[in-house]
C-alpha cells in the first residue's frame, strides 16, 4: 500500500463548488488567532478584528457549537492570541483539523491567565470581557472589550491564512 501526503486538504470543497462569498474571502489575508477560555477550551479564529478605542474592542466569528463558545459564554471572558510563523500544527489542532492526543492543550507550554490559557513565552495577547454575541452568517459574532493587554514578540512573524493555506507574513 502506498501512502500519499496531500499538499492541500483532500476533504475540502473544490474551489469551483464553493460559494462566491467564500471564494472572495479566501483572497483576503486573514490573521490566524487562538481564542481560549477558562475550562480550558480553545478555537482557531481567522474571521476577527480589533477595534481601537477607549476601551479597545475585539470582534470575531465563532462556531456556536464549539467547546470554546460553551466555555466562553459560561465564563464571560476569553483570551485572544495571534499565532506566529511555524505554529501551523497548533492552529490545525485547535481548528479540529489535526489530532490532539491527550487533548488540545497537552502538546505545548501554556501560561494560565484568568481569561484562558495563552501560549507561553514573550507573546502578544488580549484578555477580554464578553459583551455579547448574535447570530451572524454561519456562526456567532462575538463582541468583547479588551481588559488586559500584553504586547510582546516584536520580531516574530505572524501567521496568516490566504487561499486555504497558512503563510508566514514578513514584517
Amino acid at each position: 500500500m502506498r501512502v500519499t501526503i496531500h499538499g492541500t486538504d483532500p476533504f475540502a470543497t473544490p474551489e469551483p463548488d464553493r460559494s462566491p462569498v467564500r471564494r472572495f474571502r479566501s483572497r483576503l489575508v486573514a490573521p490566524v488567532t487562538l481564542w481560549t477560555a477558562p475550562g480550558p477550551a480553545g478555537l482557531t479564529v481567522s474571521s476577527m478584528l480589533v477595534a481601537d478605542g477607549d476601551p479597545g474592542r475585539v470582534l470575531g466569528l465563532v462556531d456556536d457549537e464549539s467547546d470554546l463558545w460553551e466555555a466562553l459564554s459560561a465564563a464571560g471572558r476569553f483570551a485572544v492570541c495571534p499565532l506566529l510563523a511555524g505554529e501551523h500544527q497548533l492552529a490545525d489542532r485547535f481548528a479540529g483539523l489535526a489530532p490532539a492526543p491527550g487533548g488540545r492543550f497537552r502538546q505545548d507550554r501554556w501560561r494560565e491567565t484568568e481569561y484562558g490559557p495563552v501560549p507561553a513565552g514573550d507573546r502578544s495577547w488580549a484578555g477580554c470581557r464578553l459583551d455579547g454575541a448574535r447570530p451572524y452568517g454561519w456562526g456567532l459574532l462575538v463582541e468583547g472589550t479588551v481588559v488586559e493587554l500584553a504586547v510582546g514578540g516584536g520580531d516574530a512573524h505572524p501567521l496568516g491564512h490566504y487561499r486555504g493555506r497558512y503563510r508566514a507574513l514578513d514584517k
